[in-house]
């Protein structure tokens, strides 16, 4: 876990904010018992974790891919090529939505906006990049676009063990 209690206590904030504005349909999904709270959202996520991103056109077409998303300081963060479609997609229109589905039963979905990273949060991600992978991203891949999903909209939720036992 790398969040602080300030930044856990404002990725609560956002959760909580988002499930009140969610759909009834989505409230009947995702039921209180089922919902994720901010400490046990950050301790069950993996990093890196394949995050589906969808970024949109010039058109105005959605696009969908996935990148490695690392949960760090209650945000999305993640890198691609800097001559990607992703990277066009973003720096002109940064709209962006993203989900982690790993299994039946567990998501965490959300929407906001892409922010290229520069300077000294871009070195933490770079930094934070070498000690997963266990070698700098600017070896195989120099001058990447990283960037930092701003959540607006974030909802998280799991099955309770006894609905996973009874799909099991």
């Amino acid at each position: 876990m790398h969040e602080t209690p300030d930044e856990l206590h404002a990725l609560q904030s956002l959760l909580d904010h988002s499930f009140e504005r969610a759909s009834d349909h989505l409230k009947s999904i995702m039921e209180p018992q089922r919902r994720l709270g901010a400490e046990r959202l950050v301790a069950e996520l993996p990093c890196p974790a394949v995050l589906n991103i969808a970024t949109v056109t010039k058109a105005g077409e959605p696009r969908i891919s996935a990148v490695d998303g690392h949960f760090l300081h209650g945000h999305w963060y993640w890198g691609t090529a800097a001559d990607s479609p992703k990277a066009r997609h973003v720096a002109a229109r940064p709209a962006i939505s993203a989900s982690y589905t790993p299994r039946d039963g567990f998501g965490v979905f959300c929407h906001g906006r892409a922010a290229v990273l520069d300077g000294a949060e871009r070195q933490l991600v770079v930094d934070h990049f070498t000690d997963v992978y266990g070698r700098s991203p600017e070896e195989w891949a120099p001058g990447a676009l990283y960037a930092r999903i701003d959540a607006t909209w974030l909802t998280a939720f799991a099955m309770t063990e006894e609905e996973q036992g009874a799909t099991g």
